[in-house]
C-alpha cells in the first residue's frame, strides 16, 4: 500500500500498490502491520457498507465522543463520492478545518479518518457504495453529528442542496465547542 499524509494530522489517503497480470490484478486493501508502522489504527472491530441509489445523496457529518471515537477507513467500491472530513479535536493544530477528497472505484483510494473527526460525503453517482473499516464498535449514546452546511466550517460542496439527506444529518445543531 502506498500511503500518503495530509494536511489533517492522521488523515491519510491510501493507494494500492498493485501487482497486474493478464487476469486483472492483485493488492492488499488493508494490513493491520503495515497500519501499524504508518502509525495509523491497526485494530478493526466492524466494517460497515453504505449503499446510496441516488446521485447526490448526503451522509453525514457522524462521529464519536470519546471513549468510543472510531478511526474510520473508507473506500468507494461502486461510483464515486465526495468525501469531508472535519477535524474537531481541540488539542489539533488543525481544529475546525477540513479536507475534501473524491474517493471512486476508479481511484480505489482508501481515506483514513481519525477519531476526534467528522466525517461526511455526497454521491457524485447514483448507485454508489463505500466499506468502512472502525476501530470501535457504535455506542448510540456517543453519537454526535454536525450540520452538513454549518456555517462554521464553510465546506463547499459541489452541489447547493444534497438530492437526498436524513432528517437527522439535516437537522443537526450548530456545532458548538
Amino acid at each position: 500500500m502506498l500511503f500518503t499524509t495530509t494536511d489533517i494530522p492522521g488523515a491519510t489517503l491510501v493507494e494500492l500498490q498493485k501487482f497486474e497480470d493478464e487476469r486483472g490484478f492483485f493488492a492488499r486493501g488493508w494490513c493491520s502491520r503495515e497500519f501499524a508502522e504508518q502509525g495509523l489504527p491497526d485494530h478493526v472491530v466492524q466494517m460497515n457498507i453504505s449503499y446510496n441509489r441516488h446521485k447526490h445523496t448526503l451522509r453525514g457529518f457522524h462521529y464519536q465522543l470519546a471513549p468510543h471515537g472510531e478511526d474510520k477507513m473508507l473506500r468507494c467500491i461502486r461510483g464515486s463520492l465526495y468525501d469531508v472530513l472535519i477535524d474537531l479535536r481541540p488539542e489539533s493544530p488543525t481544529y475546525k478545518q477540513h479536507l475534501t477528497v473524491e474517493l471512486s472505484v476508479a481511484n480505489q483510494r482508501m481515506l483514513v479518518i481519525p477519531k476526534g473527526c467528522a466525517n461526511a460525503f455526497l454521491t457524485i453517482e447514483d448507485h454508489t457504495e463505500a466499506t468502512y473499516l472502525v476501530s470501535e464498535f457504535y455506542a448510540p449514546a456517543a453519537e454526535r453529528g454536525v450540520r452538513w452546511n454549518d456555517s462554521a466550517f464553510a465546506v463547499k460542496w459541489p452541489v447547493d442542496e444534497p438530492a437526498v439527506i436524513s432528517d437527522k444529518d439535516r437537522t443537526w445543531p450548530d456545532y458548538a465547542e
